[in-house]
């Protein structure tokens, strides 16, 4: 029996937010940590999240993420009430903060999450400066990723 090859960095992204890559145009990106509850932990280690129509709430000089949806476990407790759609704090320094706020209140700018992993022993929140994209650039951005794909495939019928 053949032994599988394992990586050698595992995948520590926990959910992405690919819905984010097709709405905005991503501009700058943040890492921030996540106040969490112990069943959260324990239902992001079964990748039990998601991050599609979440967004990043910027107010009274903290930020918050809202509409992650983080499923409880099964098997959880009694005594913990769950609820898998709260608001969670984000962890940031006063100056990424500041930037956040600053570039937020430029007209067509959002601030959104992107990514969730683990980062050692810790759950990191990607989030992004973005900005919103209009019909016309998301149907260039299909066509520009299809066209690459044929191209590849020309070029590999080309080589043979």
């Amino acid at each position: 029996m053949a032994k599988s090859k394992k990586s050698k960095t595992p995948d520590n992204t926990i959910v992405r937010n690919k819905k984010a890559q097709h709405e905005f145009f991503i501009e700058d990106s943040f890492e921030a940590g996540i106040a969490l509850e112990g069943w959260e932990v324990k239902a992001l280690r079964e990748k039990k999240v998601q991050l599609v129509d979440s967004y990043v709430l910027l107010k009274d000089g903290e930020a918050f993420l809202l509409g992650c949806r983080i499923n409880p476990l099964e098997t959880s407790s009694t005594h913990v009430i769950a609820d898998p759609d709260r608001t969670r704090k984000l962890l940031l320094h006063k100056k990424e903060l500041a930037r956040l706020f600053s570039s937020v209140q430029q007209k067509g700018h959002a601030c959104v999450a992107t990514t969730l992993y683990w980062k050692n022993h810790l759950v990191k929140c990607k989030i992004a400066l973005a900005k919103g994209k209009k019909d016309h650039d998301k149907r260039a951005t299909v066509k520009d990723r299809e066209w690459n794909i044929e191209k590849n495939r020309v070029l590999r019928q080309h080589n043979r």
